[in-house]
């Protein structure tokens, strides 16, 4: 159940008026939590407001890799966890971040762990993330767990940033294509139609064509938006039902150029996640756990559960791997030396990065011949269409003359 906050004005020991807010699961949690401070409570109002804000408002990965550098440094100083909170609200730009350390801030001071407090933000910080924490907090190292959970999240923004890098003037190219030719199409084309019109002269056929097309266009291109809208929620309404999304997934995987980006993305993730939860101290039962539930694809989610119930049976994580014929073989063979060798973590965090390279110079490599050939296919529409009309306007000169 996701804590709530509450509003609240209580009488303390000596009959002072105080007020405040705090976390409960429910006005009677609240009741119970200001007694145990002797309180006596006089009104208590749920702040639908302050958790609402905090979940409307949109927490970007760079804010929370900002907030885990800041607190990465409060407390490798050895400064208590509530007091780090309390600095990095006073330096936290965002509102929303703020916002959310402070609920962290409040959680802690009521007797939670910071893990236990993160748990209340599973839309912020991933099971990753919160089980790093916990064990961090358990062990009494969190101080040495949280600069790896630091350069987790920084690869992931690098891999991610470049790959959007990347897209950006493809995109662009391709936008500003269609809508020149669509312009053409619906302002240009149109002019030339009044001008064959007034002549009275026979239209070529790839004149014809595109009047025909033009018109079609400006009288029925609203359908093709409403078809297009209704194919996004179409493809988008098929990840509600798990069986017909695990048929997504595996159409998706078995595309020839993008299904094999797919999977080794994804494997970069269950990687760096894995190797992350091991270095951390996580036994590799509960590591295997929380690195399936951060895996996109549900054929792979599907495949890792068998993985895991292997690997409970006494069976070597790398042998479950294989036995699968999933993932790469790249993947289970490091992992199966990392088992011999006892240095798991750090071959899967070095396998993740090799996934990572291999993504980035495969969408480059991808970008690259795109780039050309969507420029070759927009000149010969834009040119193609200008010159037909031309043509055409040259051949009914001709005849007239």
């Amino acid at each position: 159940m996701r804590a709530m906050y509450f509003k609240y004005q209580a009488l303390d020991a000596e009959g002072k008026l105080l007020n405040g807010q705090l976390n409960a699961d429910s006005e009677r949690e609240a009741l119970r939590l200001l007694q145990g401070k002797n309180l006596t409570p006089i009104k208590i109002q749920e702040a639908k407001e302050v958790s609402e804000r905090v979940r409307r408002k949109r927490i970007s990965p760079t804010n929370v890799l900002d907030f885990t550098n800041g607190l990465c440094t409060l407390v490798e100083a050895r400064v208590p966890i509530d007091r780090s909170l309390r600095l990095l609200e006073g330096i936290t730009e965002s509102p929303a971040m703020r916002e959310l350390v402070l609920g962290l801030l409040r959680e802690i001071k009521e007797g939670k762990s910071l893990a236990e407090a993160m748990e209340n933000h599973a839309n912020v910080f991933s099971k990753m993330y919160i089980n790093i924490v916990r064990a961090g907090e358990e062990g009494g190292i969190l101080h040495e767990l949280l600069p790896d959970l630091a350069d987790y999240l920084e690869t992931s923004a690098r891999t991610r940033q470049a790959i959007i890098s990347a897209m950006i003037y493809p995109i662009v190219l391709l936008i500003t294509g269609v809508i020149s030719v669509v312009l053409l199409l619906v302002f240009v084309i149109p002019q030339f139609a009044a001008m064959f019109e007034d002549a009275g002269t026979a239209i070529p056929a790839s004149a014809a064509f595109l009047l025909s097309l033009s018109a079609g266009i400006q009288s029925y291109g609203y359908l093709l938006l409403v078809f297009i809208a209704l194919l996004v929620f179409g493809w988008k309404r098929l990840d509600k039902d798990p069986a017909t999304k695990l048929k997504k997934d595996g159409f998706l995987l078995s595309l020839p150029m993008l299904g094999t980006l797919i999977l080794y993305k994804d494997c970069a993730v269950f990687a760096r996640t894995l190797g992350a939860l091991l270095g951390a101290g996580i036994p590799l039962i509960r590591a295997l756990k929380v690195a399936r539930e951060v895996i996109a694809n549900t054929v792979l989610t599907k495949h890792l559960l068998q993985v895991e119930e292997d690997v409970r049976g006494g069976a070597g994580l790398g042998i479950s791997l294989e036995k699968t014929h999933q993932f790469p073989t790249l993947l289970h063979q490091l992992v199966a030396v990392g088992e011999e060798s006892g240095r798991t973590a750090s071959i899967l965090l070095k396998s993740a990065a090799t996934f990572d390279s291999y993504v980035r110079n495969q969408i480059s490599s991808l970008v690259a011949a795109l780039q050309p050939a969507l420029i070759i296919i927009l000149a010969i529409a834009v040119g193609g269409i200008t010159i037909t009309m031309l043509s055409a306007v040259f051949s009914m000169n001709a005849v007239e003359f």
